[in-house]
């Protein structure tokens, strides 16, 4: 009979074992907190024993992944334990965002601490692929530059990109006019040329609002949420979707694009070639034009919408409300379809959800069949100042090097 069955593997080796452990621990202390992890305590949560947690932190401190602080105390008897933490020089990860009009580059050490962070205003728009990311690459090139000031060594590169995103290109990014831009392989090329003479860095990629997502699960104060519907307002309307903890990519790697989702058949063209597509109704052009604001101001724009709805600027205050109800149609049908915990917006949405989310919210309310949302529930929420996708991208790097310690356990680059 045929199964379907992934086929098992070999049986794991004392090496591949401690491998195993040596993730779980560095993990543990990583997840605990500044100072809070002991040996003790890390054998409790992993289910290892005293000493074999003990042999494990000697090779971490070894290998310059932990570091000791002195004692911490936990309130019962017995002797206090030496304080465990991660160490703040060595592996880091590096994260590039391209986005319509900025570059932002994060490096973020094992803790997932953002430790240097570079952002350029850029109009991307009509600039042909490679120049967009050979700027990335000039500001990355900087941005590696001092991240070795601080004796971090970024061990990979993930890229935040607009669009549809997978295989290394980009396949289709509308506001930017991207189409099969091989964008791994053209960064790559870039930051050899910006930064020659240091070993070549692996470069991955993945859709922006996938990254901020991720970046608003690890480091964004969710508390127990495992289950939410990202939206990220820019140019366009990003979306990602994340269940029990894991982020939903579909079958080719498109899911989330919810700016695309027609809100009226008949309505403004929209530059995926569709017509009423709901970044066309909230998307950061149209709620500046709404509100009679120069759309080609970029971050001046939505500076002007922000203190205009905060004076009562009718028209203003008119636009955003818009947008909301807007927003919550399309929302109610993803609500319906996934039974998230929550629905978060972050970029131009984060500072707008006062006048934002009233109307989003009684559009939810009135639309999710189960009953479950209310105004003011809870359930809309602004993004945190954590979760962005640069900050998302460089500690999704990260995450090979928590899996693995082993693999990178080479001294800093001289």
């Amino acid at each position: 009979m045929k199964s379907n069955l992934t086929p098992l593997g070999p049986k794991a080796d004392k090496d591949t074992v401690r491998r195993s452990n040596l993730s779980l621990v560095l993990r543990a202390v990583r997840d605990e907190g500044e100072g809070e992890a002991t040996r003790a305590g890390v054998a409790a949560r992993v289910g290892l024993t005293r000493a074999a947690v003990s042999s494990l932190v000697e090779q971490l401190l070894e290998t310059g992944f932990l570091t000791e602080s002195g004692k911490t105390f936990s309130g019962q008897a017995g002797r206090p334990g030496t304080a465990l933490k991660t160490a703040r020089t060595g592996p880091a990860g590096l994260g590039v965002e391209v986005n319509i009009d900025y570059v932002s580059v994060c490096v973020v050490d094992l803790a997932g601490t953002g430790r240097v962070r570079l952002t350029e205003h850029l109009d991307n728009r009509g600039t042909p692929p490679d120049e967009v990311l050979a700027r990335a690459a000039r500001i990355a090139a900087r941005t590696l530059d001092s991240a070795r000031e601080q004796e971090l060594y970024p061990v990979g590169v993930a890229l935040a990109l607009p669009g549809l995103v997978s295989g290394g290109a980009v396949r289709q990014a509308p506001n930017l006019g991207w189409n099969q831009v091989p964008a791994e392989e053209l960064f790559a090329a870039a930051l050899a040329v910006e930064h020659p003479g240091h070993p070549e860095l692996p470069v991955r990629s993945e859709n922006e609002a996938n990254l901020a997502a991720l970046a608003e699960l690890w480091f964004g104060g969710l508390e127990r949420i495992r289950s939410f519907l990202y939206l990220t307002g820019e140019i366009g309307v990003g979306g990602a979707v994340v269940i029990d903890g894991e982020l939903l990519r579909g079958a080719h790697g498109f899911a989330g694009e919810i700016g695309h989702v027609v809100v009226d058949a008949r309505g403004p063209q929209c530059r995926c070639g569709s017509r009423g597509c709901l970044e066309q109704y909230a998307g950061q052009a149209a709620l500046l034009r709404a509100a009679g604001i120069d759309g080609g101001g970029g971050g001046l724009g939505v500076a002007e919408l922000e203190k205009r709805v905060r004076a009562g600027d009718e028209r203003a205050v008119g636009a955003v409300a818009e947008a909301g109800r807007m927003l919550g149609r399309v929302l109610s049908g993803a609500v319906n379809l996934l039974d998230p915990d929550a629905v978060v917006l972050g970029g131009i949405y984060r500072n707008l959800m006062p006048w934002l989310s009233p109307p989003a919210d009684e559009e939810l309310t009135g639309r999710v069949v189960s009953g479950l949302w209310s105004p003011r529930g809870g359930r809309l929420r602004a993004s945190s100042v954590a979760g962005d996708a640069a900050r998302g991208a460089a500690a999704l790097v990260m995450t090979d090097v928590l899996a693995d310690p082993v693999a990178y356990a080479r001294p800093a680059m001289a």
